[in-house]
């Protein structure tokens, strides 16, 4: 399964969902989403901005875990 790790990157650059979701153009609803884990999906888009606004590798924010998926597959 991946894992988003995106607030451990929030923390890391001091940063608020409010803020990432107005500098990468993306609503906080999508952005909590995201957040949680719930996403089934992300565009490459929205990634490249997430990294860019965050200074980060997308493999700093997704990690793949071993194990059952979310939805139990």
């Amino acid at each position: 399964m991946i894992r988003i790790d995106l607030d451990v990157m929030l923390a890391r650059r001091k940063m608020s969902m409010t803020e990432l979701s107005q500098r990468v153009g993306i609503t906080m609803a999508n952005l909590s989403i995201l957040k949680n884990g719930k996403a089934k999906a992300v565009r490459f888009s929205t990634l490249n901005e997430i990294c860019k606004v965050l200074r980060c590798q997308p493999g700093d924010i997704l990690v793949y875990e071993e194990g059952e998926d979310q939805d139990g597959e």
